[in-house]
This record gives structure tokens, sequence and C-alpha cells, in this order.
């Protein structure tokens, strides 16, 4: 692998890791949209039944070999994990702009090098030290922007709520799946990932589960075609050129975040936000110098 990334230009990579931020940033754009419409529980169980026949599809058309005991337990574990992270977030990301709730979302990085270092011992840094202040100065300065001035949502603090305690299961599904990294191929992570969310949140369908209107499918269909897409790109590009050269590009999905969220839902982005969202960004690139591999954003591991 070593061989090959030095021996290629990175700017193609980079530019097909810009491609698949776009895609990721449109898939949230498109839950966003969802999740207004039929609530974060179906649109997430929804992505999950399209996520879990398409990844399944083309694990079944591989060299596919079943996964041993220690890599179902991993699967199991990882899947449970991503329910949480993607209710949180979808349910969140419906109460606030698309922007805020992405940038929030920034600080997952920085969680998961202090997890890494309590769960595997491992020794903290200056640098992460003086990243996740950063962070946690970044993220302070959204808050006082949304709720300083007085005028905002009734359920907005939840909102925030919801995306941070999102962000912290985030962190945890990044170390999942560097264990799962060792011992599976991304194909058969990605359907048993998805397979397992499905049967966790199938569970509940009986209570909460509504089926979509006619109008509805589409952009379900949309959200999986896009999440899809968008980890694939980023995937292709993170296995063909060092972490150090993409893990920039990946904090263009603010700016993304910015513009959908204008042209969707007409949402306007404060200065506080923004400068929020520097200084977040700032911290997880001083950790990316240190330790790339788990300080870079959580897109590529995600399902």
């Amino acid at each position: 692998m070593s061989n090959i990334r030095n021996s290629t230009s990175p700017l193609f990579p980079i530019l097909v890791c810009l491609a698949g931020v776009f895609l990721l940033a449109a898939m949230d754009a498109a839950v966003k949209g969802l999740v207004l419409t039929i609530g974060a529980y179906n649109a997430l169980l929804w992505r999950s039944v399209f996520g879990s026949v398409a990844a399944g599809t083309a694990w079944k058309a591989t060299k596919r070999t079943r996964p041993d005991a220690n890599a179902l337990r991993l699967h199991i574990q990882r899947g449970i994990v991503v329910c949480f992270v993607g209710l949180l977030f979808f349910w969140g990301v419906g109460r606030l702009p698309l922007a805020e709730a992405v940038a929030l979302s920034f600080v997952a990085p920085l969680v998961a090098l202090f997890m890494v270092a309590i769960m595997l011992g491992e020794r903290i840094g200056r640098s992460v030290i003086l990243a996740s202040i950063m962070g946690m100065v970044g993220v302070v300065i959204i808050l006082l922007g949304r709720f300083g001035a007085g005028n905002y949502a009734p359920d907005a603090l939840l909102g925030v709520l919801a995306i941070l305690a999102s962000a912290f299961f985030y962190a945890y599904n990044l170390v999942l799946t560097r264990r799962q990294s060792l011992i599976a191929k991304p194909l058969e992570v990605v359907f048993f990932t998805n397979l397992v969310a499905l049967v966790v949140l199938g569970a509940a369908a009986p209570w909460f589960g509504l089926w979509p209107a006619p109008d509805q499918w589409a952009p379900i269909i949309g959200v999986t075609v896009l999440a899809l897409g968008g980890h694939a790109m980023l995937s292709w590009a993170y296995g063909r050129t060092e972490a150090q050269y993409l893990i920039p590009t990946e904090y263009s999905a603010f700016v993304w975040a910015i513009l959908l969220g204008w042209f969707f839902f007409d949402e306007a982005v404060g200065v506080s936000t923004i400068a929020g969202a520097v200084l977040i960004t700032l911290g997880c690139l001083l950790a990316s110098r240190s330790k790339p591999k788990l300080a870079e954003p959580i897109e590529v591991a995600a399902i």
C-alpha cells in the first residue's frame, strides 16, 4: 500500500475525496428533508433497508468468506453503535441549521483520540490536548451564538445535545472500525453493519415504523445512493494517497452544508458558527499531524 501511495500523485485522489465529501454533504441535506417529513427513526430505518440490499448484493457477488466469531461480534457491536449515531444525528439535524449540525459533529475525531487513550492506554500528547481545547472553545462559540441572543427554537438545545452525543458514539464507532479493518474487508464491514442496524431498528418497526408516501421513495433511495457513493469515493482516495493530503479536504463539508442549507432550507449561518467551525477544524488538523489514522474524519469509516 505504501508503494502505491508513494508512486502516484495525490491530486486525483484529492479531487475524488472532495467529490465524496460533496456527496455526503448532499446526503445530510437529503436526510434533513426526510427527517422533517417522516422522522429520524423512519429515515434511518429505510436507509438501512436499502443499504443492506445494495451492500449485500455487492458482497454476495465477490469472493466472500463467512466472518468468524470475532469478526461477527465486532459487526454486531458496531451495528448497534451505528443505530445510536444515526438516530441522534438524524434527530438533531432536523432541529438545527445544517451547517451548525455539521460543525458540531466535527468534534468526533478529537473525542476518538481520548477514547483510544482510555481504552488502549495510549499517552495523550500536548498537541492532542491543545487540539481538544481548540475544539471545545469552538463548540462553546457555536453554543453562545445559538443561545446567547435568546431567539432560538424550543428544542434547539436538545438538537445540540443530540449532535454532540452522536459525535461521542461516532468516535467509538471509529475505534471499532479500526479494529474491523484488521480482520474484515470493507464490503463485508458495510454489509454486516447495515444488516445489524436494520435488525435492531426493525425490532421497533411495529410501533414506530411508517410506510413512506410515494413521493418519499426517491429521497430515501437517494440518501442510500449518496451515502454508499460518498463513502466509496473516500475509501478509494484513502487507499491511494496519504491521509495528510486528504484530511483537510473533508472539512469542505462545512462549506457545502452552508450552501445546501441556504438553498434547500433557507438557513442563514452566523459568524459564531463559522468561527466555531474554524476552531474545531484547526484542532482536528493539529491532532491529525500526530495521529492521522485516528484523527481523520469519520466519514471514511461510516456506513
